[in-house]
């Protein structure tokens, strides 16, 4: 039987994944500026958030992006007691490119926090390779090694998937708890509605293989690291 508790290795073993896979805090001394603990420590703290959209209201909504880079946007919300999801854009702006709903709960995922990396993989058993890895539908998801389940693409963005995207236009960083679509409240049956927003860098390894890795806001504390891969198997 399996352990219970999960690790960045556990089952890691496809090679393209391996590839590109960084040094470890263990394996590499981090400069203080490249972590990401401080928005994967506020993300922990969603139970304790009950700001409602105070955050985006904070961080405001200027008619340029704050940060001219090439950096990209990835975005992890849901409902505490349901499903998580990912997107992610090329700037705060723009329509996602990619959007999932996975296969584990918010929860969940808050608890996976609690490890000093935190890997999310998606793997995709295509066998055409006629179209982008970002554009397969159907993955199998991996967090930090152990299989959750599958889970397909979106082509249209959900209700709910609509109503956090409008409401986070133009942020480029951040968590907190938004109000929920339908009644504009803070906690629904299902609870908060929870995001996290951060840069990531892509990484491109090959036609086959992308990863995104969490840029900290400058001068942030060292803490966890938070890298999501795609991979289509060969």
């Amino acid at each position: 039987m399996p352990p219970i508790h999960s690790s960045p290795y556990f089952q890691m073993d496809n090679p393209t994944i391996l590839s590109l896979l960084r040094p470890t805090p263990g394996e590499k001394h981090r400069k203080s500026t490249s972590s990401s603990g401080g928005l994967l420590r506020m993300f922990k703290l969603f139970p304790m958030l009950t700001s409602g959209c105070k955050m985006v209201a904070l961080l405001g909504r200027p008619r340029k992006p704050m940060l001219k880079d090439s950096a990209t946007t990835g975005t992890i919300f849901g409902y505490r007691k349901g499903r998580v999801c990912l997107a992610i854009q090329d700037d705060p702006y723009s329509v996602p490119i990619f959007v999932i709903e996975l296969p584990m709960l918010t929860s969940l995922l808050q608890k996976e926090m609690a490890s000093d990396i935190v890997r999310i993989a998606l793997e995709s058993e295509t066998k055409t390779h006629k179209k982008k890895v970002l554009e397969e539908f159907v993955w199998a998801v991996f967090c930090n090694g152990r299989k959750m389940g599958y889970s397909i693409r979106r082509k249209q963005l959900s209700d709910d998937e609509l109503h956090v995207m409008q409401l986070l236009r133009g942020v480029s960083m951040g968590a907190g708890v938004l109000p929920s679509p339908n009644d504009k409240e803070t906690v629904t049956a299902d609870g908060e509605l929870t995001y996290m927003r951060a840069r990531f860098e892509r990484v491109v390894g090959s036609k086959d293989s992308e990863a995104f890795y969490m840029i900290n806001p400058d001068g942030a504390a060292s803490g966890p690291e938070l890298s999501i891969f795609f991979v289509r198997s060969n």
